[in-house]
């Protein structure tokens, strides 16, 4: 049956239904915002999370398609077809149950539910959850959309890939293919259709829901050059000193408790022992980053000052989360495909034809004070900046450290917007039902925790394991991060997993290996292969997907040419000793 709104009942909950209002940053770190720690200059969040609820202990996937899925479904990524980003993951599994690389038919989105109930509803950016017909935002329960099918691509130019992954860059408009721009600034691409869709609904009676998908900080790292310039030399002392600086200040802020602790990563190299020119080149690098974080802050706070000046921000609720941790990838695969499309001199980083990339280094900066990064299961790599804001919130600029995830999302809106959700039936059929918890006691402040005492929370990603259990996470990590054991870490006084308890706590790391086998047979996880690395796979089914559909032809013609000129020479050959 479509979702419909909740009788009375909820007194405690306005009349008039709120707006809502998710945006979604690619690859942004624990600590790139500032309210959470970061020195960037990001003013605009700052004040959505002040006015609101961060989140602390808030948990995600380590890629971005993953975190997408649930955070659209509520359903556990395995459970809804996302088992892995599509150009990470290893042929053996592609296809199998879960394995989709897109959102089976068996789900129902957030937004599908919200516009039976009589919602409005938009999309504008990244949506990377299918591409297939009945996966575009239009039939996925978004009345106008504007979206980007793919994992990224250039920031300046919509039509440019940032890798060699499919033929072209696919954008949709409301279904189909959609014409874009010659040139465009992402960011502001997105809030500027956003807007454009909000203002011109002549439903102005019925409550929004606008989802907006960021490419910000997704590579290429692109920035305007006057917020570049801004940064000038504000690195200058590297990865490690903006570490301790940013660990330091989430102590003082109160997302991390007193007296966590720091671990070095195996690919951060020594700051000190760098080449000066190698140094200002990585300089530039975070300089551009933190250009380009600045201007998505930017563009968010042109979406609220719209929603003040039309009367509609105070009766709005906000949700910003970032889809998984920094991007500590050094694309050193990629760069003969690179060298070929973008510059990469230091003078020009962020600039149109440019193409930064932050690197490992950078990127344990952004996770700071947390351990990995993009891709891994270390705090660093799924545990992410959250925060959300609106009426009904109680206690106003306060973090809140119980455990949360972001299948929480979506029932936590369906109840904000006082919507029943499906029971695992929608429209007759059976769909994967909701795992998430509705996080409204927290905002309410009417309770401390939202899952039970003893309850576990999984979590498997390409070969990148983890279980939560109370306060206790038991990881996995594959190399080069991590030694492919399982390791436990007591995450309320040591979150940046320091301190492995598998021996003094030798029952509870037992136990909780029996919980991660018992989940994962729940939720169809499959073995990662023998020698699997998620940036390796990426250029592997690049091939398949980009170099033969684009090359294909091309090789093809000549390979047929030099068999023909082989045969035309082998008959001359035999005729003339004939």
């Amino acid at each position: 049956m479509p979702a419909t709104p909740i009788s009375a009942g909820a007194a405690s909950r306005p009349a008039k239904r709120p707006n809502i209002v998710v945006m979604v940053a690619d690859d942004w770190g624990f600590t790139d915002l500032g309210a959470f720690g970061g020195e960037m200059a990001t003013p605009h969040l700052d004040a959505l999370a002040h006015a609101g609820v961060r989140f602390s202990n808030f948990h995600v996937a380590a890629s971005c398609s993953p975190t997408r899925s649930m955070l659209l479904t509520g359903v556990d990524n395995h459970r809804n077809g996302v088992g892995n980003l599509r150009e990470a993951m290893p042929t053996e599994h592609l296809g199998k149950p879960g394995y989709q690389g897109s959102l089976t038919p068996q789900v129902v989105t957030v937004a599908s539910l919200l516009q039976d109930s009589g919602y409005r509803t938009y999309v504008a950016g990244k949506w990377n959850v299918g591409s297939e017909p009945y996966n575009l935002p239009n039939r996925r329960g978004f009345d106008k959309s504007i979206v980007q099918g793919d994992t990224g691509s250039d920031n300046w130019e919509p039509a440019k890939q940032y890798l060699p992954h499919l033929p072209q860059v696919y954008w949709f408009e409301d279904g189909q293919i959609a014409k874009m721009p010659a040139e465009f600034y992402s960011s502001q691409y997105f809030v500027d259709r956003t807007i454009g869709y909000i203002e011109a609904d002549s439903r102005k009676d019925q409550p929004f829901f606008a989802y907006v998908g960021f490419q910000a900080n997704h590579v290429p790292v692109q920035a305007p050059a006057e917020l570049i310039a801004k940064y000038k030399g504000r690195y200058r002392a590297g990865w490690t000193a903006l570490r301790e600086q940013r660990l330091a200040k989430a102590i003082e802020l109160g997302i991390v408790p007193p007296g966590t602790r720091l671990r070095t990563m195996s690919t951060t190299g020594n700051w000190d022992t760098l080449p000066e020119k190698e140094r200002l080149h990585m300089e530039r690098q975070m300089e551009v980053y933190a250009a380009m974080a600045e201007a998505m802050d930017f563009q968010v706070g042109r979406l609220v000052d719209y929603l003040k000046k039309s009367g509609q921000y105070d009766n709005t609720h906000f949700v910003f989360l970032s889809d998984n941790g920094a991007e500590g990838s050094d694309y050193h695969e990629a760069q003969p495909w690179l060298v070929f499309n973008y510059k990469q001199d230091t003078e020009t980083l962020g600039a149109k034809g440019t193409y930064g990339i932050p690197g490992p280094g950078w990127a344990s900066a952004s996770a700071s004070p947390l351990y990995t990064y993009k891709f891994w299961a270390g705090e660093g790599g799924i545990r992410t900046p959250m925060l959300m804001t609106g009426p009904g919130v109680r206690q106003a600029n306060r973090v809140e450290g119980a455990l949360t995830h972001v299948t929480d999302i979506t029932p936590t809106l369906l109840d904000l917007a006082q919507v029943a959700p499906h029971r695992g039936s929608y429209r007759g059929a059976p769909v994967e039902p909701i795992v998430g918890r509705s996080l409204l006691p927290l905002l309410q402040a009417s309770a401390t925790a939202v899952r039970g005492r003893g309850q576990v929370l999984g979590y498997e990603l390409s070969g990148n394991a983890a279980l939560f259990k109370d306060h206790l996470k038991l990881v996995r990590n594959i190399a080069p991060l991590g030694d492919g054991q399982w390791h436990l870490y007591d995450l309320r006084s040591d979150p940046g997993e320091t301190q492995d308890l598998r021996d003094a706590l030798p029952q509870e790391f037992a136990t909780m290996q029996t919980d991660f086998a018992a989940w994962s047979q729940a939720n169809q996880v499959l073995d990662i292969p023998a020698g699997y690395s998620p940036q390796k796979q990426v250029m592997i089914n690049g091939f398949w997907r980009y170099w033969l559909p684009v090359w294909g032809k091309e090789v093809g013609a000549v390979l047929v040419g030099l068999v023909l000129l082989m045969l035309w020479w082998i008959v001359r050959r035999r005729r003339r000793r004939a």
